[in-house]
């Protein structure tokens, strides 16, 4: 579990109580440097409270990532700052802070909602991933790790089917490139949390939360920390996999006696 000397990108990072930033947070507790984007110049303050907690060089990036011009840009700094890149995890997605959207039925879902969840919650991670390749495969080593969502990968809830696709899409390119680069010492997996306790979380979700097996919902800490074993120079055998992260709730079957 020691990153020290290795370098992490990670997006979606700019909500100080988010799955993002506690990643970041975890791989330069680690001893990773780190660069942390999001679409707000809020990052540049979870930057610095990077380096206040932790003692590592952090950096903040402002970009959409659904511009690939901006993804390259993205990576291309991290490797001017650093020198190199060795983890990329792609955590953007869900609804950006600078252009909220809502969840739609699927029958009444425009084109344009369609495209943009598409494009926020599965093209972020292509663009960054393909900007990132070429310095990871040179380099011989890289831990790409996608976060995902039980929703549409181990299961799905009505609303929301353009959501539901992207994040099961995402698992589609995780074992795609898996295969891909196995051979060139990168590993790529995915992360499927369940229900995670934020700041957003609405008295719904709390309550399906408290309605798993454990009794709760999750924390971003302990998704970070599940990134943070596959972000590991030793779990290099360890490829093409989703990783399910909700206490147990997508394996109970008797849900109806929860509550839920």
């Amino acid at each position: 579990m020691d990153l020290r000397g290795r370098v992490a990108l990670v997006t979606g990072a700019g909500s100080a109580e988010g799955i993002g930033f506690a990643v970041a947070r975890r791989l330069a507790q680690l001893g990773a440097g780190v660069l942390v984007a999001a679409t707000s110049e809020r990052i540049h303050e979870r930057a610095r409270e990077l380096t206040q907690q932790t003692g590592v060089e952090a950096a903040g990036f402002v970009a959409d990532l659904t511009d690939p011009q901006q993804a390259d840009a993205l990576v291309a700094a991290a490797i001017a700052r650093f020198g190199r890149l060795d983890v990329l995890v792609n955590n953007a997605g869900m609804t950006a802070t600078t252009d909220p959207q809502q969840p739609q039925a699927l029958a009444v879902t425009t084109d344009g909602q369609w495209r943009a969840a598409l494009e926020r919650n599965l093209s972020t991670a292509f663009h960054v991933t393909r900007a990132a390749l070429p310095a990871m495969t040179a380099a011989g080593f890289g831990r790409i790790v996608n976060v995902a969502s039980t929703s549409g990968t181990v299961g799905a809830y009505a609303g929301d089917a353009a959501y539901h696709a992207a994040k099961a899409g995402m698992v589609g390119l995780t074992r795609a490139l898996a295969i891909e680069t196995a051979a060139q010492g990168l590993t790529v997996n995915a992360v499927a949390p369940g229900w995670i306790a934020t700041p957003s979380s609405t008295e719904e979700e709390l309550r399906a939360g408290a309605a798993t097996p454990v009794g709760r919902s999750g924390t971003p800490d302990e998704i970070a920390a599940v990134v943070a074993l596959l972000a590991a120079p030793a779990a290099s055998y360890l490829t093409g996999q989703l990783i399910v992260v909700d206490g147990a709730n997508s394996i109970m079957e008797e849900k109806q006696h929860a509550g839920v």
